[in-house]
C-alpha cells in the first residue's frame, strides 16, 4: 500500500502535466529575469518604481518537486504587473504572459493552494506526525 504523501504527488504532477504549457510563459519570464544579478536588479528597480514590495522571490521550479511548479507562478502573480512593465523596458524580453495566462496561473495556484497546504501538514517539522508517533 503506498502512502498517502505519495498518492498526492501522483495526483498532483498528473494535475500538472496536463496544464504545464499553460503557464510555460510564466516559466519563461521568471528565467529571463532571474537569469543574471543585472536582470535581477532591473526586476526589482522596477517593482520599486511601481510600489510594489520585493517580499518574494522568483524561483524557477524544480521539474521533481512539484509544490516548486506551484510556488513559481504563486510568486509571479504577485509581481504581475512588473513584468508588463519590462516589457516596455527591455526590448529582448518577448516571453511576456498575455492576460489570459496570468488568470489561468492564478486559477491553477488557487487549486494547488489545497495540496500544497495538505503536503505541509503531512511533512510537517514544527509538530509531531504519525511517522515520528510510528518510529
Amino acid at each position: 500500500m503506498r502512502c498517502c504523501a505519495h498518492i498526492l504527488n501522483l495526483i498532483v504532477k498528473d494535475g500538472l502535466e496536463v496544464v504545464k504549457d499553460g503557464i510555460e510563459k510564466i516559466r519563461d519570464s521568471v528565467a529571463y529575469w532571474t537569469a543574471t544579478p543585472k536582470r535581477k536588479e532591473k526586476f526589482e528597480e522596477t517593482a520599486k518604481q511601481l510600489r510594489i514590495s520585493c517580499t518574494r522571490t522568483l524561483s524557477l521550479d524544480c521539474p521533481t518537486r512539484w509544490n516548486s511548479t506551484y510556488k513559481m507562478p504563486d510568486i509571479a502573480i504577485l509581481y504581475e504587473n512588473v513584468f508588463s512593465r519590462l516589457r516596455q523596458r527591455d526590448t529582448r524580453y518577448t516571453c511576456v504572459p498575455t492576460s489570459s495566462q496570468w488568470k489561468f496561473a492564478k486559477d491553477v495556484c488557487e487549486r494547488l493552494e489545497l495540496f500544497n497546504k495538505i503536503t505541509e501538514i503531512i511533512y510537517g517539522t514544527k509538530y509531531p506526525t504519525a511517522n515520528m508517533f510510528f518510529s
